[in-house]
């Protein structure tokens, strides 16, 4: 299993340079990847990429997850062709349709059939990508464009998957899933099946499942657990990750997180590979008055478990 840390709300520098720094550190450390969420009101994350991926020369730089319906399936392409050529082919464009509330109340746009809109968005975006042009006229999409990049090379795409028919997506369409509250018994009850379902039927290789977890290693794992419930409780009103946690049967994100000592740790980041995870990307979160010895005792146990697990 692929290890690599993730960043969003929690976690992420509040500069850019300060993100690429986050980068250039992961690769020097030896993680194998590092993900970027896009939040509404945070920098553009392809822009940092691009910038990350000047200064860095291995390590893999994702996107989990750009909303779609904020962005044009051919300006995300063209957005993703310049980071990936930049960063000489390490990018990994995770997308998702985002949730009906900030899509509707924050954006004032229509989250209208977000299956179909993916479905058609990812062709799109891979035939643009791979081919150079698109002409495709779909249920909501009708686009006809092509691009002159010289230096253009596809780039794997990743969706934010939760249900079966975006799970099925994910599998037949794009390279694979990325998930967020969503644990072992989840990965391979549901997920697993899904997607390897759906790659299979359309003769497709085994697809990535990429799955993100909250992870802090500490002894005492009632704070962690409150840390955890300060940090990501408000997942438990969105309805997507909801269904997730309760296939995994909890009760909120506190239960989904990865906590105690290094040990325990260790044993249920195992049971992410056991499950068929092909990545575990590490949402490190401050536990107790240190947050910066917490991050980077948790860090360091992340490192340690490369090309372990």
């Amino acid at each position: 299993m692929r290890i690599g840390l993730f960043v969003g709300s929690t976690g992420s520098a509040p500069t850019v340079a300060g993100q690429v720094q986050q980068v250039v550190e992961a690769e020097q450390d030896g993680f194998n990847s590092f993900w970027f969420s896009q939040a509404p009101n945070k920098n553009d994350v392809l822009s940092v990429i691009a910038l990350a991926g000047q200064v860095t020369s291995r390590i893999e730089i994702g996107t989990a997850v750009i909303p779609t319906f904020s962005r044009h399936p051919a300006t995300m392409t063209m957005q993703a062709l310049t980071a990936h050529a930049i960063s000489n082919g390490r990018l990994i464009l995770g997308i998702g349709t985002s949730h009906q509330g900030r899509v509707e109340g924050q954006l004032g746009l229509e989250f209208h059939r977000p299956a179909q809109h993916m479905e058609e968005y990812l062709q799109i975006v891979k035939e643009l990508a791979s081919t150079g042009k698109c002409d495709f006229q779909g249920q909501l999409f009708n686009v006809n464009v092509s691009h002159e990049m010289e230096d253009a090379q596809a780039f794997p795409i990743m969706v934010a998957a939760h249900g079966p028919r975006m799970l099925g997506i994910a599998g037949g369409i794009a390279d694979g899933a990325i998930t967020w509250m969503a644990g072992p018994k989840t990965l391979d009850s549901y997920v697993l099946p899904l997607v390897t379902k759906a790659a299979e039927e359309k003769g497709r290789p085994a697809p990535r499942i990429c799955a993100a977890a909250p992870v802090a290693v500490t002894e005492d794992e009632a704070a962690a657990r409150g840390a955890a419930d300060r940090d990501y409780g408000r997942y438990n009103q969105l309805p997507s990750f909801r269904r997730m946690m309760d296939v995994e049967g909890v009760d909120g994100p506190a239960d989904m997180a990865v906590v105690g000592d290094e040990a325990s740790v260790e044993r249920q980041l195992r049971a992410y590979a056991d499950a068929g995870a092909t990545d575990l990307m590490g949402s490190v979160f401050p536990v107790g008055d240190d947050a910066d010895a917490s991050v980077a005792r948790t860090t360091a146990l992340l490192k340690s478990l490369i090309g372990r697990i």
